[in-house]
């Protein structure tokens, strides 16, 4: 049985069964061999375009948030070079990326496990920093529109989630505004003194500012650190 099957299955046809059922079932394998092949081929460049659409965001991201990516690196070189102004277009290109990653990295969630071409690059720390911004700059920045940034952290936030559900990554479903998050406020004192020093609109309230971002990151904190801890990114800050 062993042969006969290894011989149908891979197409080779070096056994030959001699009653009915035994070819029947042989024509059978070598059908389900050609699929399999069949299914490979058509597989892996589907795959294949999935990352690539993928890390082209993130390699563009590189330009506008150094390397390692973050997100007062992202804030700060917008305001130097002028663009910041136009920074709007970020949040909806980012916002159809997480759109994609939903979808591709559920249905094929080997994706999540395929690493940058760059060693330092990865799409998990592209994600966070790209939600950090957002939040950073919803919390910290007086803005003109800044209903955008809620709806696109909305959006990070679910794609996230959705990714880690597949996994079985716990995360509180409506966590409140004031549960604690992995950035101490240090570390937001030390990143709201430097956007202010690079003459960014910053709110005056840095304790209503403090806990506006403690609120929006809880939402999306548990899924990113989660992802981080299954696919073991380069680290970013």
């Amino acid at each position: 049985a062993f042969v006969i099957s290894g011989s149908s299955l891979v197409t080779l046809g070096f056994a030959m069964p001699e009653d009915l059922a035994a070819i029947s079932l042989s024509i059978g394998e070598g059908l389900i061999g050609l699929g399999i092949i069949a299914l490979v081929i058509s597989f892996l460049p589907t795959i294949y375009a999935q990352f690539s659409r993928r890390e082209a965001a993130v390699s563009r991201l590189e330009a506008r948030a150094g390397s390692p990516p973050t997100a007062v690196e992202l804030l700060s070189r917008a305001q130097r070079i002028g663009m910041f102004d136009h920074i709007g277009a970020l949040w909806e290109e980012w916002g159809l990326w997480f759109v994609d990653l939903e979808e591709t990295h559920t249905s094929f969630p080997s994706l999540v496990w395929f690493r940058s071409p760059v060693p330092g690059r990865s799409w998990i720390t592209a994600a966070g920093t790209a939600l950090d911004t957002a939040a950073l700059a919803r919390s910290s920045l007086q803005l003109d529109r800044p209903t955008e940034l809620g709806l696109f952290i909305r959006t990070g936030t679910l794609a996230l989630r959705r990714v880690a559900a597949f996994f079985d990554i716990p995360f509180e479903v409506d966590p409140s505004p004031t549960d604690p998050i992995m950035v101490t406020r240090e570390e937001f004192n030390e990143v709201y003194e430097r956007l202010a020093r690079e003459q960014l609109p910053m709110k005056p309230d840095r304790e209503q500012a403090w806990r506006d971002f403690v609120g929006w990151r809880v939402n999306y904190e548990a899924a990113l650190l989660g992802l981080c801890g299954l696919i073991d990114p380069p680290p970013a800050p």
